[in-house]
């Protein structure tokens, strides 16, 4: 494990934090909690910051879209902060180069887990937050998050790879996707999951991710280029 240049950080973010603790536990993965000098990963902080980020995209896109009706608002929404929207965002401004994570993590590909990429942006927004008000964490929001959710919206990428898959079945007259984990692998903190897609009993394609969710994805999205 290594400490990142923390300065560096909060000068790209252009936000000095009265508490250096916050920031650095928003960034440490729950990989690192058998350090001695580690006692919490940046979890708590994370479910902070996921309540906080869902007002303020919810509260921007109901003054952006006066015309909107909720079914739109919600799948704006989604799409602005689902998991491959916010590890976008993670990668694009190398937050994930700031996470600390155990030598065994980072061998198993952790710093490019989108999952964690997610949790790590909503674990910022949180630390904002608690040291900054809601001015801080909106500041983030608004300089970050928010051009690439204006980006997903103006290019309509309000559907994921499942609803895609979804209506593309139903169009064409055929029952719902099926999806079935076919395997785990790992402990309990860093399993990997692999999931297959099936269509009328017929298996189309299998995708693998840190959760159920983003190896059902990675499946669906491989199924819509197959058929």
């Amino acid at each position: 494990m290594t400490n990142p240049n923390l300065n560096s950080l909060q000068d790209y973010l252009g936000y000095q934090f009265n508490n250096i603790t916050l920031l650095q536990t928003a960034l440490t993965h729950r990989s690192c909690l058998n350090q001695p000098e580690i006692t919490e990963s940046y979890e708590r902080l994370e479910f902070l910051g996921d309540a906080i980020l869902e007002m303020l995209i919810s509260v921007y896109l109901f003054d952006k879209y006066p015309n909107k009706m909720e079914g739109y608002l919600t799948a704006a929404r989604s799409a602005t902060v689902r998991t491959e929207s916010l590890s976008e965002v993670s990668v694009n401004n190398h937050f994930n180069d700031y996470i600390r994570m155990s030598k065994g993590e980072e061998a198993t590909g952790g710093r490019k887990n989108l999952s964690i990429l997610e949790d790590v942006i909503e674990s910022l927004i949180g630390a904002l937050y608690v040291d900054g008000g809601l001015s801080a964490a909106k500041n983030f929001f608004e300089k970050y998050i928010l051009p690439n959710a204006q980006g997903i919206i103006a290019l309509n990428k309000l559907k994921d790879p499942k609803s895609l898959l979804q209506e593309k079945v139903q169009s064409d007259g055929k029952s719902s996707p099926i999806y079935q984990t076919i395997g785990e692998t790992g402990q309990d903190h860093n399993k990997t999951f692999e999931i297959a897609v099936s269509i009328e009993g017929k298996r189309l394609a299998t995708g693998t991710g840190r959760n159920k969710q983003e190896a059902e994805q990675k499946a669906a999205q491989k199924a819509l280029e197959l058929i």
